[in-house]
């Protein structure tokens, strides 16, 4: 950590706030690529939380948390990888809020993180594949494994009596993650995939891949894609050729300016995301509208719990080193201890110095398993008049 000599432009953002540090944590998401749309309400979850943090002026002998951006892209492993090292050798990161995507998550866990001992957050990566990757104990998330989101979905399209469906992922860890973990599931309930066919992003047409989609037919197409890019691709061709008329939004799916794109051929269309009715999501709801930004947004509550777990293990090590804090995160997010609701971040400092257990349940009711990876709670949604509907939680 650097000795401020004076006010910086960073710093300034927490006015009022101690400065007798900073500390720097890397906020890396896909600010470009094919979810543009929905990583700008994951950022400022995350920044609420360090604004929290610094305003207490509890934290570390009153330092400041300086939130530092680095734009992952999403899919561009060699360009995540080069932003993350840029936030560890040049601005001197103490930890990574990130990343997003799975692909790029798991590029800068072998390539950034685990060489330089900088422990890491993400609030969105959900592969499989994650769950068992070699992470030198440096690597958690606060959103589920996709393995939970295939049996949850399984289950909303069993309800909705469902059996036969198409499915379109896109080509990389996530969308093939997905895809086999859903089809897993579904089958072993009794339905029946008709087809499970990658699509590319960034394609000018996705006629091909409808046409295929739609000769092994299915009552619905299940789209493991982006919001921003083939996955909105493959609605859109579907819809103009007549080919399908409802989809299934996994978490990559959702976000309202796909509804605000599609317009009313969305409408019926269903899916789920990460979420909670907890007392937790409520507040944070009210922080977040507060700050100016939606959080009810696909990972925004994550991303908030994310920093805030970061921070407060921190504070329990007594130290900004990885390998001192690092292994204070499962103790942190689960019981026993004092429940901390968001907003409640500066208490949690406060009984973290007397020594207090605390039980961190945040915005997504946290609860960490297995290799430090979410329960998983997950929102249904549909469809209606153009907006995105809460149905119920699972």
């Amino acid at each position: 950590m650097k000795k401020l000599l004076a006010a910086t432009a960073a710093t300034a953002l927490f006015a009022g706030a101690a400065m007798a540090e900073e500390v720097k944590i890397g906020i890396i998401l896909g600010f470009t690529g094919p979810l543009e749309s929905i990583t700008p309400g994951m950022a400022a979850g995350a920044e609420l939380a360090m604004k929290e943090v610094t305003d207490s002026g509890k934290f570390m002998d009153g330092s400041s948390v300086v939130p530092v951006r680095a734009d992952s892209t999403c899919v561009d492993a060699a360009a995540a990888t080069a932003a993350a090292e840029r936030l560890v050798t040049s601005d001197g990161i103490k930890a990574i809020m990130g990343s997003d995507c799975s692909g790029v998550t798991g590029a800068i866990l072998q390539n950034v993180a685990r060489p330089n001992g900088i422990a890491m957050i993400s609030p969105s990566a959900t592969s499989p594949g994650l769950s068992t990757a070699e992470d030198d104990g440096l690597f958690f998330r606060t959103a589920p494994s996709d393995a939970r989101q295939g049996v949850v979905m399984t289950d909303i399209l069993m309800d909705k009596d469902i059996k036969t469906v198409a499915v379109t992922y896109t080509n990389n860890d996530y969308g093939k993650g997905l895809a086999d973990s859903f089809q897993a599931a579904f089958e072993a309930a009794g339905g029946t995939v008709t087809i499970s066919a990658a699509h590319e992003d960034n394609k000018a047409d996705y006629s091909a891949e409808v046409g295929a989609l739609a000769a092994a037919g299915g009552d619905v197409l299940v789209v493991a894609g982006y919001t921003d890019k083939g996955g909105k691709g493959i609605i859109q061709a579907s819809l103009d050729s007549g080919a399908f008329d409802t989809f299934v939004l996994p978490d990559g799916m959702v976000g309202q300016q796909l509804v605000d794109d599609i317009g009313d051929g969305l409408t019926g269309s269903f899916g789920q995301y990460p979420g909670t009715d907890s007392e937790g999501a409520e507040i944070f709801q009210g922080m977040a509208t507060a700050a100016g930004f939606e959080g009810t947004g696909a990972f925004a509550p994550e991303s908030y719990d994310a920093a805030a777990l970061i921070m407060l293990a921190m504070a329990a090590a007594g130290s900004t080193d990885s390998k001192d804090w690092a292994p204070k995160v499962m103790d942190l997010a689960n019981a026993p201890g004092e429940p901390i609701l968001p907003g409640e971040l500066g208490k949690a400092l406060d009984l973290i110095a007397q020594g207090v257990e605390i039980d961190y349940i945040g915005a997504t009711a946290v609860e960490l398993i297995g290799p430090g990876e979410s329960a998983g709670n997950y929102r249904e949604i549909e469809i209606k008049d153009g907006v995105i509907e809460t149905v119920r939680f699972r």
